[in-house]
């Protein structure tokens, strides 16, 4: 059986580098690494209210130990991000991916809100666009335009060798400009 990213991409997942496909692998997977988090410090009430949703984190900070856990339960494609601050603190954020058809997926944060991403190939890189914010009310999906909720979301992911690989997710509003990032470097570890 495929894994979720090898049927959302098609023909270009042989196209990926290998620290890429091994990121996307179908099995149990850890992406071990070093996480930066940075947004405006009048965004924190909202991060906060954002982060008891299930969505995002809502603390700043520079080089933080960051493990990524990937599991397969059926169609969905768990992530399980634990990230260590420098005070001994932890913050978690979890979420499932799903394919949305087309060479899209979505993310949820919970098992009601998610964002719906387009994924292109672009010389290597794997890149994600947002496309929508989606609420699931039974087996609809109820669509919610990004600038209303956020910004536009974009995540890029490149290869730096053949076992690490560097993200960059970014979220900009058209009138308030960057309003998160999170960027880092990883090496993925099959269990």
């Amino acid at each position: 059986m495929k894994g979720l990213m090898q049927q959302a991409l098609g023909d270009d997942w042989e196209k990926l580098p290998p620290s890429l496909q091994a990121h996307y692998h179908q099995g149990n997977t850890s992406d071990i690494g070093h996480m930066n988090i940075d947004y405006p410090g009048f965004m924190q009430p909202y991060f906060s209210l954002l982060h008891l949703f299930g969505a995002l984190v809502n603390r700043r900070g520079r080089q933080l130990p960051t493990v990524v856990e990937k599991s397969m339960r059926g169609e969905r494609q768990h992530w399980r991000r634990t990230i260590r601050y420098p005070n001994g603190k932890v913050s978690r954020f979890n979420s499932f991916w799903v394919a949305a058809g087309d060479k899209q997926v979505i993310e949820f944060v919970n098992p009601i809100i998610g964002l719906q991403m387009a994924i292109q190939l672009e010389d290597g890189q794997l890149h994600y666009h947002g496309v929508k914010f989606v609420v699931k009310l039974g087996s609809r999906l109820l669509p919610i335009p990004e600038c209303l909720i956020f910004g536009h979301t974009e995540i890029v992911e490149v290869a730096t060798d053949a076992r690490h690989f560097a993200m960059d997710y970014r979220v900009n509003h058209p009138l308030f400009g960057q309003l998160f990032r999170y960027w880092g470097k990883f090496e993925t570890v099959r269990e």
